[in-house]
């Protein structure tokens, strides 16, 4: 064979291994307006910089194996940095692993571990090649042992654009992030044919694990409505993030300190105490800009979680919403928090605790799932995250909950509160209920006994909430005005930006259950 023919074949079989799945396969797709993987990973990465490998890869000992093993794999760039990437090809075996399959994925995954650098997973797969019996769970096998390595060192994000079950589902929630598309994207461990075999009963696959449900479990980050709303928020979100632990995070442009204008805070807080607000409003007014990226929006909306700017550099908000729940933190946002902080902690992300919540949800339901426990795990999280922690107390931080929103006696670094603060062990309406209760139920005449209530709750707030309790104690570093709160945000984390701490020498610390 000559030089020339040699260099036609290659062209010929790297041709077929741009899109080998079968006909009817392709049909499908196209009919269904699906893109190709090749076509994702371009739509996602730099115009250009995508370097593909294995792309003539396939089954050893069989020679109908088609090319690529039903997984698109290789590195390129995001914003000019370096990212390992891979996405599924539902035209070939269905996306299932195969043992060629998994050994793409995992090359891909040990180059991103050398380097340094974030995994990208475009998933639509049918989970494990059947027929590849023992050799595609052990595939699974392979590449769950490489997110250990990588996890907390680069980030790792999974995009969900496809069904996803049994196997498949595994290693996506190993990941940092999920981002589903909604109307896409299913996943299940056990799919509905299944469980109706099984169990009796009768459910379909979009109510099962459709994106929005997911979320609602708390297995995805976020939901959007298309592959390139995906891919944007994807961008985005490795825009605020650093390519390893090793490296800061990227720094923008922002308005200088003499150009803030924040004199509108002065009157954003309402004079009642029991008043709802959004709490992303305020947060849009303490970063640089309104760009601000809500992880698990739908899960748990009473704590807010999300990646915005201060200075131009990135930074964690974590904040009560009294929106829901009136802010009290329950056993899924302790759960939601406590995994964003450790996010966070990983990659160099400061973390700005915005407080107003009076205390931890009560009820039997929230003891029955666990509230202790999971309360527990939020705490130990702030406690064990070594980057800055500003706590910001805007109005009620009561019990438990305030200490574990970046409270200097659990290892917040600064603390700061507004005049509308309130800081107790709990509000007056209970502590009527704890200090006075056998008194007022002496009182016969109702009417004296509500006076007499919202007297000694009136002294209570006065002389046992009040943020200067706190204050003259040395428990808060600053009493300011709303209107000064940027400037101060800033200030603090530029005076906390060299921290540096080093645990006890120990194997690891143990998680609450």
């Amino acid at each position: 064979m000559t030089t020339a023919e040699k260099l036609a074949e290659l062209r010929e079989r790297l041709e077929r291994a741009q899109d080998p799945g079968s006909e009817r396969a392709r049909k499908k797709r196209d009919d269904a307006g699906q893109t190709t993987p090749r076509q994702r990973i371009q739509a996602l990465l730099d115009d250009g910089s995508f370097v593909e490998t294995g792309a003539l890869a396939r089954t050893p000992g069989d020679k109908d194996a088609v090319y690529s093993d039903g997984v698109v794999t290789g590195y390129g760039r995001i914003d000019g940095r370096p990212v390992a990437i891979y996405a599924h090809d539902k035209t070939v075996y269905g996306g299932s692993v195969g043992v060629t399959f998994g050994r793409k994925v995992v090359d891909v995954m040990e180059f991103a571990i050398k380097i340094g650098c974030p995994v990208i997973g475009i998933q639509d797969s049918g989970g494990a090649r059947i027929q590849d019996a023992v050799t595609s769970l052990a595939m699974y096998s392979e590449i769950a042992r490489r997110q250990l390595p990588l996890s907390g060192r680069s980030p790792q994000i999974s995009i969900m654009l496809g069904k996803s079950a049994g196997g498949a589902v595994y290693a996506p929630v190993t990941t940092d992030f999920i981002v589903a598309v909604e109307g896409q994207a299913e996943m299940y461990v056990t799919g509905p044919a299944v469980i109706k075999e099984v169990t009796g009963e009768a459910i379909s696959s979009a109510e099962l694990g459709g994106a929005v449900q997911q979320e609602q479990n708390g297995n995805v980050t976020v939901t959007v409505t298309s592959e390139d709303e995906a891919f944007e928020f994807v961008r985005d979100l490795l825009g605020h993030l650093p390519t390893s632990t090793f490296d800061e995070p990227p720094v923008v442009w922002a308005p200088a300190d003499e150009d803030l204008d924040d004199s509108a805070l002065d009157d954003f807080m309402p004079d009642d105490t029991n008043a709802g607000y959004d709490m992303m409003d305020l947060l849009v007014q303490l970063g640089d800009d309104e760009e601000i990226l809500e992880i698990q929006e739908n899960y748990a909306p009473n704590l807010i979680c999300a990646i915005g700017r201060i200075d131009g550099r990135p930074v964690g908000f974590v904040a009560n919403n009294p929106m829901h729940f009136a802010g009290c933190i329950d056993a899924d946002a302790a759960d939601k928090g406590a995994r964003f902080i450790q996010t966070c902690d990983a990659y160099n992300i400061p973390l700005v605790f915005v407080v107003d919540t009076p205390g931890y949800l009560p009820g039997v339901d929230q003891e029955k799932v666990g509230l202790i426990h999971r309360g527990a795990k939020l705490a130990f999280s702030v406690v064990e995250a070594t980057v800055p922690k500003i706590s910001l107390i805007v109005r009620k931080a009561y019990g438990g909950a305030y200490a574990v929103m970046g409270s200097k006696n659990l290892t917040g670094d600064l603390n700061f509160a507004w005049p509308t603060a309130q800081i107790a062990v709990m509000g007056s309406a209970a502590a009527a209920v704890m200090i006075q209760g056998k008194q007022l139920a002496a009182i016969d005449d109702e009417n004296q006994r509500a006076y007499m209530k919202k007297v000694f709750m009136d002294f209570y707030e006065e002389n046992m909430t009040s943020p200067y309790v706190a204050t003259e104690r040395g428990y808060l570093d600053a009493m300011i005005q709303p209107s000064e709160t940027r400037l101060t945000l800033r200030r603090a984390l530029r005076q906390l930006s060299t921290k540096y701490e080093n645990d006890l020498p120990k194997k690891h610390a143990i998680r609450p259950l």
